[in-house]
């Protein structure tokens, strides 16, 4: 089980997201980017990202006494499902786990948090996209929750072949009725981590 710490993102934190990102990207079809992006890219990101979805860091102690001896260990984040009006309510989420840490309870511990704090701002449901096969990241996926909905084939070319993206969906609320409009994630109290 986790026993590190888990807060929002700063974009001073990007240098150690594009370290633990750039080996996904490089060496897998995990990612479909194609060039890891730089830490400003990442940096961007981060800022553009906080101003309507969550985007959250793992960290672990480095092994010393002060809170400066922490390092990112891993990062999650919400952003738009598609960008057309009706799709508002629909997020799409991804983490990242550095792999030296990996099945530790990481992933579960930033999607839990990640989920509600989607609650939170009135989100109805999150999906992830899964480059195909990954028997890891769907073990994670399914054991918080999500559910299987469909298959992308051949989608992306990476590493010299098609591959596969499925899809998975985690409902977030079970309202059926109109839903209030979602509140950004910079509108939300300063707490919302508590």
């Amino acid at each position: 089980m986790f026993k590190g710490s888990i807060r929002i993102a700063a974009v001073s934190d990007a240098a150690a997201m594009a370290t633990i990102y750039a080996p996904i990207v490089r060496d897998t079809i995990i990612s479909f980017e194609i060039e890891p992006p730089t830490p400003e890219e990442l940096a961007g990101r981060i800022a553009a990202t906080l101003k309507t979805h969550p985007w959250l860091v793992a960290e672990q102690e480095a092994g010393h006494e002060t809170e400066h001896d922490r390092r990112v260990i891993g990062f999650a984040y919400a952003g738009a499902h598609r960008d057309r009006a009706a799709y508002r309510w629909s997020v799409d989420v991804s983490v990242y786990v550095d792999v030296r840490v990996r099945r530790a309870g990481i992933g579960r511990a930033l999607y839990e948090k990640l989920t509600r704090i989607l609650q939170r701002q009135g989100f109805h449901a999150a999906f992830a996209g899964i480059a195909l096969p990954n028997a890891a990241s769907v073990g994670l996926h399914e054991a918080v929750g999500f559910k299987p909905v469909g298959i992308y084939e051949e989608v992306g070319f990476k590493k010299g072949q098609w591959q596969d993206v499925g899809w998975w969906r985690l409902s977030l609320s079970d309202a059926d009725g109109p839903p209030e409009e979602p509140v950004p994630f910079a509108a939300l109290p300063a707490n919302i981590m508590a």
